[in-house]
């Protein structure tokens, strides 16, 4: 596993682009808001050390063992992928504009009737909101879909979103496994 990424490589991965970890016919596809600099520096999904998101899939059964983002490419033997509603690179996700946001939002919708997952999960429910114009959206199940799929909200992994502790990030994580299975 490489080192962490130096001051000057976060500072140069502003901007970049992580590819999509995607297949036809998954069981989740999850779609973050937008790769942060420790992504772009690294080229995996939700590496930041205090990212939940990797142990969120582990406790809630998606995984058999704690996969290490660099391991991201395993998903789809799990029937998971990943890709996010923006793609550039950003310190913070409150850098993106309400336009990319919903630009991202008809490429998410796009991405999901090209592949076809059994479910949905975006994670970041700010984000979802402003991308598919549902302000009043929640965690969990959604009555709406996108592009026939039916969409689950999850909080935001992020080490910052305190208010989700660990346990109940797992649990709501559990919860959309199991409708996905």
């Amino acid at each position: 596993m490489a080192s962490r990424p130096t001051r000057e490589e976060l500072a140069a991965a502003h901007g970049r682009t992580i590819p999509d970890v995607v297949a036809p016919g998954l069981r989740v596809l999850f779609c973050g808001i937008n790769p942060g600099l420790y992504s772009g520096a690294t080229g995996h999904h939700f590496a930041h050390p205090g990212n939940r998101f990797w142990p969120a899939l582990y406790r809630a059964g998606f995984t058999p063992r704690r996969l290490h983002p660099s391991e991201q490419h395993l998903l789809p033997d799990y029937g998971l992928g990943i890709t996010n509603l923006v793609a550039r690179t950003t310190a913070r996700a409150d850098e993106l504009t309400a336009a990319e946001l919903r630009a991202g939002g008809e490429r998410l919708a796009r991405t999901v009737a090209r592949y076809r997952p059994r479910r949905l999960a975006v994670v970041g429910i700010t984000a979802y909101r402003a991308a598919f114009g549902r302000p009043r959206a929640a965690v969990g199940p959604q009555d709406e879909q996108v592009s026939g799929v039916r969409v689950w909200l999850l909080p935001n992994p992020s080490g910052l979103n305190a208010h989700w502790t660990p346990t109940a990030l797992a649990e709501e994580f559990g919860r959309l496994r199991d409708a996905a299975s």
